[in-house]
């Protein structure tokens, strides 16, 4: 079978090795690690296979790329990254102030001070991994990051930079709020159009100072249903039901080669037909008691044959289902036996 424990006390190679041939060479390599000629591969530690490798901690997992010389320190010695985790969360909640003076939406940091709490000393299983140099996640493929009943939270000191090849999405169910600080907001596209809509409720533009609107090749084309009205230092244009009024506390001044009075006329834009959803969930509730059900499994089947799995959180709430038009939606619940209660 070929199993292999080898352990080498030459001083300046010690090394432990343990092998097997089992799973296209499933390996423990510990200290100055060398090949079957020896030649050296590396130094330190290494578990590899060509198989599957599990690493399970029912209290929790610490990943750490701090030194601790000669192990002289705790196991659980984590006072850095749980630094790191401090500095983040005082950084949200300082720009967190400064976004609700500015009647913007702050970030959640309760749910990051939650998650710091658990976090500190590994008091609830969780998975805390630090490094003083960076940490890089990378794949040809397809990564998630994803959070089941609280919030995802990223903090940078400096830049936080996203880059895509081709798109970038953004869905809320609730609300998108963005703010700047000090250095104000930028947003182009290079080719095609820029279209910003309030599907449900009104659009305000404001600014402390000027507002310039152009059109460099086209023209600019204002519509409203019921009326229009421009109004400065008291002078106003008020155009509503057919009719154009004009007022001003001072003169009105009309400057023209020529003015023509004509016949009646009229000019009807089409309103843009403005796309309206449809939206519904479930709470969860036991039937003899009546009291919600936090954390069941649950997998809900549109109409349209959609499926959606998830878990309930802590009110018993399912994820909101989101329809182009209003329509049946089935529930079941995959594990009720075992969840226990009458669902």
């Amino acid at each position: 079978a070929n199993n292999k424990l080898r352990m080498e006390d030459k001083r300046g190679e010690e090394h432990i090795k343990l092998s097997t041939e089992y799973g296209g060479k499933t390996q423990l390599n510990l200290g100055h690690n060398v090949d079957e000629e020896r030649v050296v591969r590396g130094e330190g530690a290494e578990l590899r296979t060509d198989d599957w490798v599990a690493i399970r901690g029912g209290k929790g997992i610490l990943l750490s790329a701090d030194a601790q010389p000669n192990a002289d320190g705790v196991m659980l010695d984590m006072h850095k990254a749980i630094q790191q985790l401090e500095h983040a969360l005082a950084l949200a909640k300082s720009l967190g102030k400064a976004a609700e003076t500015a009647k913007a939406t702050s970030a959640d940091s309760d749910s990051q001070s939650i998650l710091k709490s658990a976090l500190s000393g590994l008091q609830k299983p969780g998975i805390l991994a630090h490094s003083p140099m960076g940490i890089g996640v990378v794949t040809p493929e397809a990564v998630r990051i994803a959070s089941g009943n609280q919030s995802v939270g990223i903090v940078s000191g400096r830049n936080t930079d996203i880059t895509a090849a081709q798109s970038v999405t953004v869905a809320a169910s609730n609300s998108v709020s963005l703010f700047a600080q000090s250095a104000g907001m930028q947003l182009f596209a290079g080719q095609g159009k820029v279209d910003v809509q309030a599907q449900g409720d009104a659009l305000n533009l404001q600014a402390l100072k000027d507002v310039t609107v152009t059109s460099n090749r086209g023209s600019v084309t204002l519509s409203a249903s019921k009326e229009l009205t421009l109004v400065c230092n008291g002078a106003y244009i008020k155009i509503s039901g057919g009719n154009i009024e004009l007022g001003c506390p001072g003169n009105i001044l009309l400057k023209s080669a020529n003015v023509q009075k004509m016949r009646a006329a009229n000019l009807n834009l089409s309103p843009q037909v403005l796309p309206k959803g449809f939206k519904g969930g479930f709470t969860i509730t036991n039937q003899d008691t009546g009291e919600v059900m936090p954390y069941i499994l649950y997998k809900i089947t549109t109409a349209e044959g959609d499926v959606y799995s998830g878990t309930t959180d802590k009110l018993g709430n399912t994820m909101p289902i989101y329809t182009a038009s209003p329509s049946l939606m089935k529930i079941e619940f995959p594990l009720s036996s075992e969840q226990g209660g009458a669902l």
